[in-house]
């Protein structure tokens, strides 16, 4: 059933339509999908901006545009049940969203690709797609399982499974879900075109929405396309048929939530700095190896900084992983990617709440025999020389390669020896996204984006510094590594 949900409509219209959508049942007809599947659509809505939108178009920045052939962003929150009615739930999100779409207009918009070729976000006021689902087959601990991969169902809770985002020129930005597991708990999962936004601005809109929900009145982001916007690049794609996703998408994973308690993360980083100096020079990796991430004498020398918590765990994580896959020849090089905020890094800064992708991927290189066979320390101390070293002119040597050669972001693994780390353990996924029935029970993925290697950073839900990391490996490795004792040892029930 579609039903376009116009802005002027008034709370009790809303109310009465939400009310009018939980009617309809999973075992109506007008149910999109067939009873007997594990997740049903009930109803599924188009919510505009509550008033028109006064952007004009927003051009796709240098850090937009290479995010064209990704996956729409999928993350989602799992919530107990909640006190209320669910028909006052869908009236509350529905809501509450089309005034939230008014700060943030560009995900009502659509992608337009203007006859020079650049692209930009039509704010047309065109909507976000909402839908209502029941899962009858499955439970809050059905889809949450201790010590076990995360469910293949937990994929269905989310709306546009496959969407690219060059996809956005034809059809909408963002949606969202809603389903209603079978004991009352609830999911609400949502994807956002990534060639409009990255994880901060993603986190910045649900944590809006939620703002709303609550009756408060969160600040608009930044939408002055100051991060290097002015760039003349043009990605074309022959035909208009737009890119191609960079990665097999129907290899075999298996994906695992491993969950790092704060006492865990400390001891590893008080082992990744237990050590009075840094590497010396004779320990320096061979430069046509590490390239740009490696340094003179007095730089490698200084222990000013301390390698972080996140770059502790990383190593850990590089090193266990490496040694797992047992089919890498010692003398193959591993890649550890991780994702980097520019916003702070970039002079003259860019707004934190700047709206749009403002990320770039950081490569640390080193041999597979050095990565399974060294100490702690000695990873810890590559990933952070290549993140600290990673500033206003690295941002802008990769700015001014890529337009010197436009292409997609080449996400994926084709070497079967690399790791990349995205999102963040520092993104609000818990305290900021209260919809107003309390604080989320666990954060979960889709099936976007996801390769062999491919990794993602969450905060405990406890919080503290605690770290869950979301793993998807090739299943072989997979295997290895949980029989991995020193990984293990620090991964919590």
């Amino acid at each position: 059933m579609e039903l376009a949900m116009s802005p002027n409509l008034s709370s009790s219209s809303i109310s009465s339509l939400a009310a009018s959508l939980i009617a309809t049942g999973p075992n109506s007809t007008s149910s999109t999908v067939a009873p007997a599947a594990a997740v049903a659509i009930v109803s599924k809505c188009t919510v505009y901006p509550d008033r028109e939108s006064d952007l004009s178009d927003l051009p796709l920045s240098v850090s937009d545009l290479p995010m064209l052939s990704c996956h729409y962003i999928q993350k989602g929150l799992f919530f107990l049940p909640p006190p209320v009615p669910i028909a006052s739930l869908v009236s509350l999100l529905t809501s509450s969203l089309s005034r939230a779409l008014s700060l943030f207009p560009a995900l009502a918009g659509r992608l337009c690709t203007h006859p020079d070729g650049r692209i930009f976000i039509s704010c047309n006021d065109a909507g976000a797609e909402f839908s209502y689902a029941t899962a009858a087959s499955f439970s809050l601990p059905d889809l949450l399982p201790p010590s076990s991969d995360v469910p293949s169902a937990v994929k269905s809770l989310f709306p546009f499974d496959g969407a690219v985002s060059f996809h956005g020129h034809f059809r909408p930005l963002a949606a969202f879900q809603l389903t209603e597991l079978a004991d009352g708990a609830l999911f609400l999962g949502a994807a956002v075109n990534h060639a409009i936004v990255d994880g901060t601005s993603f986190w910045n809109f649900f944590n809006a929405w939620a703002e709303l929900c609550r009756g408060g009145s969160p600040a608009p982001p930044d939408f002055r396309r100051n991060y290097f916007g002015g760039s003349k690049a043009v990605l074309q794609f022959p035909g208009g048929r737009g890119p191609e996703v960079t990665f097999p998408v129907d290899a075999p994973l298996r994906e695992r939530i491993f969950h790092f308690s704060r006492e865990a993360i400390v001891d590893l980083k008080s082992r990744a700095n237990c050590r009075a100096k840094s590497i010396a020079a004779g320990d320096l990796p061979n430069t046509e190896i590490y390239g740009e991430n490696s340094h003179d004498r007095k730089t490698v020398a200084s222990n000013e900084e301390e390698i972080s918590s996140f770059q502790s765990l990383c190593a850990h994580v590089w090193r266990s992983v490496t040694r797992a896959r047992t089919r890498l020849p010692a003398e193959a090089t591993t890649t550890f990617r991780m994702a980097v905020n520019c916003r702070g890094r970039v002079a003259p800064r860019v707004a934190a709440n700047y709206f749009g992708n403002a990320i770039q991927s950081t490569p640390t290189k080193a041999l597979v025999a050095e990565v399974a066979g060294r100490d702690l320390r000695w990873a810890a101390e590559l990933l952070h020389r290549s993140v600290a070293d990673y500033g206003n002119e690295a941002v802008r040597r990769v700015v001014a390669e890529w337009e010197a050669a436009p292409r997609c972001f080449p996400l994926g693994n084709p070497d079967g020896a690399g790791i990349t780390m995205g999102s963040s353990h520092r993104f609000p996924m818990y305290e900021g996204n209260d919809f107003g029935w309390g604080q989320a029970a666990a954060v979960r993925s889709g099936r976007a984006n996801k390769f062999d290697g491919k990794m993602s950073a969450f905060p405990g839900r406890e919080g503290g510094g605690s770290v869950d990391l979301e793993v998807c490996l090739a299943p072989e490795t997979m295997a290895a590594l949980l029989r991995d004792d020193e990984f293990m040892s620090y991964v919590s029930p």
